[in-house]
């Protein structure tokens, strides 16, 4: 048997918690004793004995049976545990089913970008700058760092999940930030989010950081942005939260996610949004954190329907 050391099980730590409770358990773990008997080994009076039986009944350490002897009816007395192990942590939690995915931030699945725009592997510019048809290219799978002055990309989530299965939660963490020409630290720019089509909110990201070169940005990267923010967004029963912030209402439940069908991720910077400040993207190697779009997605089982 084992218990959690806390005060939802004081009747058995108290019933442990006496010098002679534990000598009468001694004693019966040679063999069943009736009170009397008890009494005797002990040196105390039947009903002393009687209160300390009745304490160790109620916590479950022992358990007793009336039987006729020669001089009437007798309660004799039996150890009911052969163990105890005392637990003083809490055990963790159960960890709910969950996959994880790393997307680098080149493999987009579809994109409509406006300049300023271009793309930089951790080696070098990719293509042209401010030229969108080089959103195209196939070397856009090495890019680290990716802005665009406004439009969207968009990602496709690998969906794991089995026919019996469905979502009960998506997060998603990316460092991201505004799109200005060089940088501009005050450069508001409302940055949009959906999940296969369905918008689940924005957050309006404060400008464009450039003023301190980025931890993991590559020396030769002599051009004005320099990092992002982490943001992370999660898409809960309860609503969209970013960092722990309700962004929207939308619930999990209100994103379809079919069986067998890639989740569809968009990131936009709209042209028509009050702060129209674009977008700009960062991947490992690139920018504060060393990390590309991170997806978590935690799971249930879903039963049949019996009917």
């Amino acid at each position: 048997m084992k218990i959690q050391v806390s005060t939802r099980h004081m009747m058995l730590l108290e019933a442990l918690a006496s010098e002679s409770r534990v000598r009468m358990i001694e004693l019966l773990d040679r063999r069943p004793m009736n009170v009397k008997e008890l009494a005797q080994a002990l040196g105390f009076s039947s009903a002393i004995v009687t209160k300390h039986v009745q304490k160790l009944e109620d916590a479950g350490i022992i358990r007793t049976e009336s039987l006729t002897g020669a001089r009437g009816r007798q309660k004799v007395c039996h150890l009911q545990l052969d163990s105890i192990t005392l637990q003083f942590r809490a055990p963790a939690p159960p960890v709910p089913n969950r996959y994880a995915t790393s997307i680098p931030i080149g493999q987009y699945s579809d994109y409509r970008i406006k300049p300023t725009c271009g793309l930089a592997s951790r080696a070098k510019i990719i293509g042209m700058i401010d030229d969108p048809r080089y959103f195209s290219d196939p070397e856009r799978m090495t890019a680290s760092h990716l802005w665009f002055g406004s439009g969207y990309v968009e990602y496709r989530i690998p969906n794991y999940l089995l026919s019996n299965q469905r979502a009960g939660s998506i997060s998603v963490s990316l460092e991201l930030c505004s799109e200005a020409p060089g940088f501009n630290e005050n450069w508001p720019s409302d940055i949009h989010f959906h999940l296969n089509e369905v918008y689940i909110g924005h957050w309006t990201c404060p400008g464009d950081f450039g003023g301190h070169r980025g931890v993991h940005t590559p020396d030769w990267w002599e051009y004005g942005t320099q990092h992002g923010l982490l943001k992370s967004i999660q898409l809960q029963p309860e609503g969209t939260f970013i960092d722990g912030v309700r962004m929207s209402d939308v619930s999990i439940r209100d994103v379809p996610i079919p069986y067998g069908e890639d989740i569809r991720l968009r990131i936009s910077a709209p042209e028509t949004a009050k702060n129209s400040g674009g977008l700009s993207l960062f991947g490992k190697q690139f920018g504060n954190y060393d990390q590309d779009i991170e997806v978590a997605i935690a799971y249930e089982d879903v039963r049949a329907d019996p009917t």
